[in-house]
């Protein structure tokens, strides 16, 4: 049983995946890292090899409720170019799954026209891309199945709403306050 699955395509933006999979385990949550490609070792768009935790192939879809998309530039483009992916991805928006992004990758949601009904935000400058009923320029937007934020310095943030949503919002203010986060 995983409760969420982040996808790590060649050129993720690392701090933005890892700052999700720490504060969401720390949250006592479980949550896979998924490679897109045929080596669970994965590199990102500053040259980090990441090993992933398991295969496309091998990804908990079934009781996953929700997949989250880190950005990066390839990264974002990889992740919208991998059909399996943006399969399941509208797979979960039809069956009410939860679908989450951060800096470019929202846009990868937009280019699949699902948010046309939504408010979302994303990394400055990809906006017309996001093709969504309102863009805003907020930390991190929540609109119906959707969280998205804008960028790596939004990250703990979009982490939260992650374990908010997953969880409960004392458990995400908690990892918060542990990890020193906006503390007096």
């Amino acid at each position: 049983m995983t409760d969420a699955l982040i996808f790590l395509a060649p050129g993720y933006e690392e701090v933005e995946m890892l700052t999700v999979v720490d504060m969401v385990r720390r949250a006592g949550l479980t949550i896979d890292m998924v490679s897109i490609t045929d080596s669970l070792e994965v590199t990102s768009s500053h040259n980090v090899t990441i090993k992933a935790d398991k295969l496309f192939k091998d990804a908990d879809f079934d009781s996953a409720k929700m997949i989250i998309l880190p950005g990066g530039i390839p990264g974002t483009p990889n992740l919208l170019a991998f059909k399996p992916l943006t399969d399941k991805i509208l797979e979960f928006k039809e069956n009410g799954k939860l679908l989450s992004a951060v800096c470019a990758a929202p846009t990868v949601y937009g280019e699949l026209g699902i948010l046309k009904e939504n408010k979302a935000t994303c990394y400055p400058g990809m906006e017309a891309k996001l093709n969504c009923a309102k863009h805003l320029e907020e930390p991190v937007v929540i609109d119906g199945q959707f969280t998205t934020s804008r960028g790596m310095g939004t990250c703990i943030e979009f982490a939260g709403a992650i374990i908010e949503r997953l969880k409960d919002k004392e458990t995400a203010e908690d990892v918060k306050a542990k990890i020193v986060y906006n503390i007096k």
